[in-house]
C-alpha cells in the first residue's frame, strides 16, 4: 500500500511539473515570445492562460505598456553658440518582441542605449537651434525632429519611441553664476545712477529754495522799510500839522 501510495504521489508530482512546464499565464500589459532553441514558435499580445512544449521550448515575457526613458542631463552648444544644460524624457514601447530580444534582449540594456541615442540626438537637433528656438512655440517641432531621427536609429531593434519631451533646460552653472555677477553690477550701476539723479534734484531743490528764501526776505525787508518811511513821514506830517496849530 506504501508502494501505491509512493507511485501516486510520484505521478502527481510529475502531472503538476509537466502542466507547470506546459502552460504559463499572460497577464495585462505583457507580451509574451516562445522560442525553441533560438526560433521563434509563437507570440502572445492578449492576457490569458497560454500553452508551450514543456522543456524545449521558452517563453521570454516583455512589457506591452509604454515605458519612460529618462537619459541624463546633457550640456548642449546652441546655433548661437549659447551652452545649455537640457534634461529630457522619452517613452517608447516594444514593437516587435523577437527583434527587442535580439538587439537588446532586456529593458535595462534598452534604457542604457537609448539614454545615449536620445541625447546624441537631442545634441544633432538642437544644435541647429537658438536659445530663443527652445523657449518659444517652436521647440514643439524640434522635439518632433528628434523623435523622428531617434526612431530611424532604433528601427532595426523592434521599439517606437512615441514621445520626446524637454523636461528643463537651464544655463549651465558657471554661465548662471557670470549672468548673475553681471546683473549685480548693472543694478548696482543703476542705483548709483538714481542715487546720483536723486541728489543732484535734491540739490536743485535746496539751491532753488534758497533763492527763494532770499528773494522772499530781501522783499520782505523791502516793503518793511517803504512801510517805516511811509510811517515816519506821516508821524512828521502830524508833528507839523500840530505845530501851527500850536506851536
Amino acid at each position: 500500500m506504501s508502494k501505491n501510495h509512493s507511485f501516486l504521489a510520484f505521478v502527481l508530482v510529475s502531472v503538476f511539473i509537466l502542466l507547470s512546464q506546459s502552460t504559463f499565464v499572460l497577464q495585462e500589459g505583457e507580451q509574451a515570445l516562445v522560442l525553441q532553441f533560438g526560433e521563434t514558435k509563437g507570440s502572445y499580445t492578449e492576457p490569458g492562460l497560454k500553452f508551450k512544449t514543456p522543456f524545449i521550448q521558452q517563453v521570454k515575457l516583455f512589457e506591452k505598456r509604454v515605458l519612460d526613458v529618462d537619459p541624463p542631463p546633457e550640456e548642449i552648444i546652441l546655433a548661437d553658440q549659447k551652452r545649455m544644460v537640457v534634461d529630457t524624457f522619452a517613452r517608447y514601447r516594444i514593437t516587435d518582441m523577437l527583434e527587442f530580444y535580439k538587439s537588446l534582449a532586456t529593458e535595462a540594456q534598452a534604457m542604457s542605449r537609448l539614454n545615449n541615442i536620445i541625447n546624441s540626438t537631442t545634441r544633432s537637433v538642437l544644435g541647429k537651434a537658438s536659445m530663443t528656438d527652445i523657449l518659444s512655440e517652436k521647440r514643439s517641432p524640434l522635439m518632433n525632429a528628434v523623435r523622428q531621427q531617434a526612431n530611424a536609429a532604433v528601427k532595426y531593434m523592434g521599439i517606437e519611441i512615441v514621445d520626446v519631451r524637454i523636461g528643463r533646460a537651464d544655463l549651465p552653472e558657471q554661465t548662471s553664476q557670470s549672468i548673475f555677477a553681471r546683473m549685480k553690477t548693472e543694478r548696482e550701476r543703476e542705483a548709483a545712477e538714481f542715487r546720483a539723479q536723486g541728489q543732484e534734484a535734491a540739490q536743485e531743490i535746496r539751491s532753488k529754495a534758497e533763492k527763494e528764501r532770499t528773494v522772499i526776505l530781501a522783499d520782505a525787508s523791502k516793503q518793511a522799510e517803504i512801510a517805516k518811511g511811509q510811517g515816519d513821514q506821516q508821524a512828521i506830517r502830524i508833528y507839523a500839522d500840530a505845530f501851527r496849530r500850536d506851536p
